[in-house]
C-alpha cells in the first residue's frame, strides 16, 4: 500500500469533517493519517541522510571518485539488465534457460564481470616503524603540497597518499578518503600553488619487514619442559642458545622494504623520493624538529627580452633617476637590497596576512639573504650582446654567455605566507632601478609603516623549497649561525648502484625528464635568436623611426615577461592595506566576536610560540 501524503485537504479532513464519520472509519482513517506522517517524516530523515553522505566525497582522491563512478556505472549497467522484473523472477528464468538444451545459432549474452575487490592486507601480521622521508618535485602543475579537498589540481599529499595506500605502506580504514592521522603523519612546510621543493621532509609510521616477535605456545612450553627432564638443565639451556644464534639478525637497511625505490615506481615521474632516514631522532616531528629551511628564487639576466634603444619607449620623466635598460637588472643593488632583509625583522609589510589564522607575532629571523649565480647553467642568445639590445653602462665580457641565471638564497627558521614572494617582488623593483635599495628598510620599519602598500608580490613557479635542517641538538639549537643536519640519510643508490643508475633508477627518470625540457629550451632558444636575425631592424629607417611615446613601464615580477603598469608611481605610494590589527578584528567580528582578542580567547587560540610563529613552519 503506497504511503498517504497528506495534503491541504488530508488535513481538513482530519480535522473536523470526519466528526459525522462512524467512529470505527473515523478512528481508523484517522490512524491512517498518522501512520502516513511517520512515513514521511521517515523519508525526510532518509533524505537528508542521503543529502549528508553525498559530503564525504569532498576529501576523496581523484582516483576514489573514478573508481566509486566505475561502480555506480556498474551497478547501474546491473540494475537495467534487470529491467522491471524482480531479481527473483529473473533468476527463475535463467534457470529455466538453463535447462532447455541449447539450439545452434541461439545469441549468448556476455556474463556480466563483477568488480574486482582488491584484497586488503591484515596490519596485525606486520611490523611497522616510523621513518622520515625526503622529496622532490616540480610543482608548476600540483596545486601545492597540502591536499585540498576541493581543489581543481591534483595535490602532492594526494599523490603521494595513492602511492602508500597502493603500495600498501599504510593501512587506512578507507583508502579512497585522503587521511594522515593513520600513520603519524608531520610534514615540514607547506608549500603553494606551482612552487617545487628539492629538499621535502615529512614523517610517518610505514610497513615494515621486520618479522614480529613470536609468541611462545603452549605446546612448545611443554616440550622444553620435556627437554629438560630428559636432557638435563645445561643441555636444554645451550640448545636454546643455538637457537638464538640460528635466528639471523634483522638488518634496519639491508633486510628493509627499500622505500624509495617502491615508491618512485609509483609516483608520478615529477616527485620523486630521493631519501629515507631509518631512525629519526625520539618524538622526531617534520615540523617542529626542523630549525633552518633554504628557499631559492631563480630567475635570468636579463629578466625579460629588451626592446631595441631606438624604440624603447621609456617615459621621459622619469629619466632624472637611474633606471635599467628594459629587461635588464642591477645585481649589485639587488645584492644590497637582500642583505637588509638578514637578522630579526618584523616581516607584516613583507607577507600576505591570513586573519584566519589570528597572528599576532610577524617576526621572523633571516640567518642569510644574498644573490647567487647559478654557474654554467646560461643558454647562449648572441642577439643580447649586439648594440642596442646591452645596457650602454653594463660593460659585458666578450667571454661571456647571455642570459645568465641567479637566485636569491635566503635561510630562515620560519616564514609568513607568500614571505618569499614579497620579498623577491621588491627585489625586482630595486634591480629595474624603479625602486633604491633602502625600500626595503621602510617596509621593515612598522613603527612609521604598519600598513603594507599594496604592490604585487612574484610569481611561484621559480620558488624552490630547497633544503630542510633538523640539527642535532634542539633545545641548544638558536639557529644563530649554519646547522648541519644530523638525521642519517639513505639516500637513492647507497645499498646498491641500480638504484640510481639502473634501467629504472632515479637518474634515468630524471634524465628522461630534463631531456625533454631541455630540448624544448633548445628549440625556442634557437627560434628566438633566428626571430631576432631577420629583418633589417639596423638599417637608417628602421632607426629613424620615431620611438614609442608611451608612458607605461614593464615591471618584472619573476614571470615569462614584464607587465605595463602605466606610470610607475612608487611603492610607499602606491594604495595601504589595513593593518593586521584590523583584518584580525574585521574577520573576527564577521565570524561573531567583539573583536579578535575576544576571538583568541574563546576559540582557542594559542597564543604560545606555535601560534606566534616561533615554532617554524614553511607557509610559502
Amino acid at each position: 500500500m503506497r504511503p498517504f501524503h497528506q495534503g491541504n485537504l488530508g488535513r481538513k479532513i482530519c480535522g473536523g469533517a470526519i466528526t459525522s464519520w462512524p467512529s470505527r472509519a473515523r478512528e481508523g482513517f484517522q490512524l491512517h493519517c498518522r501512520l502516513s506522517t511517520v512515513n514521511n517524516l521517515d523519508l525526510v530523515r532518509e533524505r537528508r541522510l542521503k543529502m549528508s553522505d553525498h559530503g564525504k566525497y569532498n576529501n576523496w582522491t581523484k582516483t576514489g571518485l573514478i573508481q566509486r563512478v566505475k561502480e555506480l556505472e556498474q551497478q547501474l549497467h546491473v540494475a537495467t539488465s534487470l529491467g522491471p522484473s524482480s531479481t527473483q523472477h529473473q533468476t527463475s528464468l535463467q534457470q529455466e534457460k538453463h535447462k532447455q538444451p541449447r539450439r545452434e545459432g541461439d545469441e549468448v549474452a556476455p556474463p556480466i564481470k563483477k568488480p574486482r575487490v582488491k584484497k586488503k592486507m591484515d596490519p596485525s601480521k606486520y611490523s611497522t616503524r616510523y621513518i622520515a622521508l625526503k622529496l622532490a618535485y616540480l610543482g608548476k602543475n600540483y596545486g601545492g603540497f597540502e591536499f585540498q579537498a576541493m581543489g581543481n589540481q591534483p595535490s602532492i599529499e594526494e599523490e603521494l597518499w595513492n602511492a602508500l595506500t597502493k603500495a600498501c605502506l599504510i593501512f587506512p580504514e578507507d583508502e579512497k578518503l585522503v587521511d594522515f592521522d593513520c600513520c603519524e603523519y608531520s610534514k615540514c612546510g607547506r608549500t603553494d600553488r606551482g612552487v617545487s621543493a628539492f629538499g621535502q621532509v615529512i614523517g610517518l609510521r610505514v610497513r615494515s619487514n621486520r618479522p614480529l616477535p613470536k609468541e611462545p605456545a603452549q605446546d612448545e612450553d611443554a616440550e622444553g619442559e620435556l627437554l629438560q627432564e630428559v636432557l638435563g638443565a645445561d643441555q636444554n639451556q645451550q640448545q636454546q642458545q643455538q637457537q638464538v644464534v640460528e635466528e639471523k639478525p634483522f638488518d634496519d637497511i639491508r633486510d628493509e622494504i627499500s622505500y624509495p625505490h617502491v615508491l618512485n615506481r609509483l609516483l608520478p615521474k615529477e616527485i620523486r623520493i630521493l631519501a629515507w632516514c631509518p631512525s629519526p631522532p625520539p618524538d622526531f616531528s617534520a615540523r617542529f624538529s626542523c630549525r633552518e629551511r633554504q628557499y631559492r628564487y631563480f630567475f635570468t639576466q636579463p629578466a625579460f627580452a629588451p626592446t631595441p634603444s631606438h624604440v624603447e619607449g621609456v617615459p621621459m620623466k622619469q629619466r632624472t633617476r637611474k633606471i635599467m635598460k628594459s629587461g635588464w637588472l642591477d645585481i649589485e643593488a639587488m645584492r644590497d637590497a637582500a642583505k637588509r632583509y638578514e637578522g630579526e625583522h618584523d616581516f607584516r609589510n613583507l607577507c600576505k596576512i591570513d586573519p584566519a589564522k589570528q597572528i599576532t607575532n610577524f617576526k621572523r629571523r633571516m640567518f642569510e639573504s644574498d644573490i647567487v649565480e647559478v654557474k654554467d647553467a646560461a643558454s647562449a642568445l648572441p642577439y643580447l650582446k649586439a648594440a642596442g639590445f646591452a645596457p650602454e653602462d653594463m660593460a659585458l665580457d666578450s667571454g661571456e654567455v647571455y642570459p645568465k641565471v641567479y637566485y636569491f638564497h635566503v635561510r630562515g627558521s620560519a616564514f609568513l605566507w607568500h614571505q618569499i614572494r614579497h620579498m623577491v617582488a621588491v627585489l625586482f623593483l630595486v634591480g629595474q632601478g624603479l625602486e633604491q635599495p633602502s625600500l626595503v628598510s621602510e617596509l621593515l620599519d612598522v613603527e612609521r609603516n604598519p600598513r603594507r602598500p599594496n604592490y604585487v608580490m612574484a610569481d611561484e613557479v621559480p620558488l624552490v623549497l630547497w633544503d630542510c635542517i633538523f640539527p642535532s641538538d634542539l633545545s641548544q639549537s638558536t639557529a644563530s649561525h649554519r646547522e648541519d643536519d644530523a638525521l642519517q640519510w639513505v639516500y637513492v643508490g647507497d645499498d646498491g648502484p641500480s638504484g640510481r643508475f639502473g634501467q629504472f633508477g632515479i637518474m634515468d627518470d630524471t634524465w628522461q625528464m630534463w631531456r625533454e625540457r631541455k630540448m624544448d629550451e633548445i628549440l625556442a632558444g634557437q627560434l628566438l635568436q633566428h626571430v631576432s636575425q631577420q629583418g633589417n631592424n639596423g638599417s637608417t629607417a628602421a632607426r629613424a623611426a620615431p620611438a614609442s611615446s608611451t608612458n607605461s613601464t614593464k615591471v618584472f615580477e619573476g614571470g615569462n615577461g614584464g607587465r605595463l603598469s602605466g606610470k610607475y608611481p612608487g611603492v610607499m605610494k602606491m594604495k595601504l592595506l589595513e593593518s593586521a590589527d584590523e583584518q584580525n578584528d574585521k574577520y573576527a567580528k564577521r565570524k561573531g566576536y567583539a573583536d579578535a582578542e575576544d576571538m583568541r580567547a574563546k576559540k582557542g587560540f594559542r597564543s604560545n610560540k606555535e601560534q606566534d610563529g616561533d615554532t617554524p613552519m614553511a607557509d610559502e
